[in-house]
């Protein structure tokens, strides 16, 4: 996942969402078994956050974090379900008293990305992706949600006589994207029953993110994240010697004219003063030789958007432009948009959102909370957010004295996590959960 960096006061007001109405005095005080809770498991979540990263897994390959997760749960006394979409865990803690249920989510997959941290837990783990030889990393974080999911874990079965309610553990795989063909991640998940026999009232998920800063919490009501689609256009014309063009049909200009003319989509076609979007091509591939005209080019972009009408107008938008631009060069263009299912919008509950946010407000104080701009970046808990009211989180992790506009960000080789994240994590999940569950925390 790529997100935004943190942007202007002004910018940030231009986007001012539902919580911008949240009166900021409602904060209640940090639970006292939150903070006791914190204290007593902050050294085993850095610790096991650091083996985590130490041993970073593709998506669909956790075979040891997911082993690690479950050998865990067990010692707990929990029964966690394993394999689910490949490696997810999921566990149920029954509370000693009747109330709501409540989901909690964390991702374990990490990146082909050859780290650069300098860490002296540092990935060493090398892989084959996509044919290239390249390192793996924990450049996302999803190192920290686990281990800080686990923390949460240990503490609510401490306290399991007095909970009331139900709470669902879910270590969730692939969040990043199954490789090739092969399914995986929250929609898999699903597939498998997730909510089949536990339908939450609500869920809870976070990210450490590098543009916030370390303290601070992130949250908006509504829209928060895009949807992510992928696109594939190859262009077909007919191959002939660079010296003779006519004599052969140039799937080269006619991928450059429509190249070009798809930048009209968004900013002559799309009502961006409604809700933005994006149009991204990521890559071209074509030709071998400097003086060959080849038969065809690929090109893979993606497309960010937050509203469905939206979306589907851009697909068909796309289409219509590759089709016809390469029709004008008299060349062909298959357009597979999108060439595989996407994330959906990232939507937090804006009721579920305003009645948390004095939950986090608990934990760093009212004046740490604030409401970020809509982020282009995409995650694919949007699946479990389009199945059950839900908030989804950034928790800061760019160091105070470093400016989270300039630090490296997530997916980057040098992107450095603020282990004081890993404890304000763990309060603001434990303190939004047992707010919950308790029927605290209304505005």
């Amino acid at each position: 996942m790529r997100l935004a960096h943190r942007i202007s006061p002004l910018l940030l007001a231009l986007f001012a969402g539902p919580l911008s109405a949240v009166a900021q005095d409602a904060a209640p005080a940090q639970r006292p078994e939150v903070a006791a809770a914190a204290q007593k498991l902050l050294q085993p979540v850095v610790e096991w956050r650091r083996d985590f990263h130490a041993h970073p897994e593709l998506s669909n390959r956790e075979e040891r974090t997911s082993a690690k997760v479950a050998e865990h749960l067990r010692a707990l006394g929990l029964q966690p379900r394993t394999g689910v979409a490949h490696h997810g865990v999921v566990a149920i803690i029954k509370g000693g008293r009747p109330g709501p249920k409540v989901a909690l989510r964390a991702d374990m997959d990490a990146l082909p990305v050859t780290e650069q941290t300098g860490l002296p837990f540092a990935s060493k783990v090398t892989t084959t992706f996509n044919g290239q030889q390249t390192g793996v990393m924990h450049a996302c974080g999803h190192d920290a949600h686990t281990a800080i999911l686990l923390g949460v874990a240990d503490a609510l079965v401490a306290m399991q006589a007095e909970l009331p309610g139900e709470v669902m553990l879910v270590f969730q795989p692939a969040e990043e994207g199954a490789p090739g063909q092969e399914e995986g991640g929250a929609s898999l998940m699903l597939k498998h029953g997730l909510f089949q026999d536990f339908k939450p009232d609500a869920m809870f998920g976070l990210h450490v993110f590098s543009s916030v800063q370390a303290g601070q919490i992130a949250v908006r009501g509504g829209p928060l994240m895009a949807a992510s689609d992928r696109f594939n256009i190859t262009v077909t014309g007919r191959q002939t010697h660079g010296s003779a063009p006519w004599n052969g049909i140039d799937p080269i200009v006619a991928s450059a004219d429509l190249i070009s003319t798809t930048q009209s989509i968004v900013s002559r076609r799309t009502n961006i003063s409604k809700l933005p979007a994006v149009v991204t091509f990521g890559a071209i591939h074509g030709g071998i030789r400097y003086n060959i005209i080849p038969d065809s080019v690929e090109m893979v972009g993606t497309i960010r958007s937050f509203d469905e009408g939206m979306r589907q107008d851009i697909f068909t938008d796309l289409k219509n432009v590759a089709q016809h631009v390469a029709a004008a060069h008299g060349a062909t263009a298959e357009a597979n948009v999108p060439d595989r299912a996407g994330n959906p919008v990232t939507v937090n509950d804006p009721a579920l959102t305003a009645r948390m946010l004095p939950s986090l407000q608990a934990v760093v104080g009212a004046g740490n909370v604030y409401e970020p701009p809509l982020q282009m970046g995409a995650e694919d808990y949007a699946y479990y957010a389009k199945e059950v009211p839900s908030m989804f989180f950034f928790v800061g992790s760019t160091s105070k004295g470093t400016d989270p506009a300039t630090a490296p960000s997530n997916h980057s080789p040098k992107f450095l996590l603020d282990e004081s994240s890993l404890d304000i994590g763990l309060r603001a999940m434990l303190q939004v959960t047992l707010d919950y569950l308790n029927g605290a925390a209304q505005t």
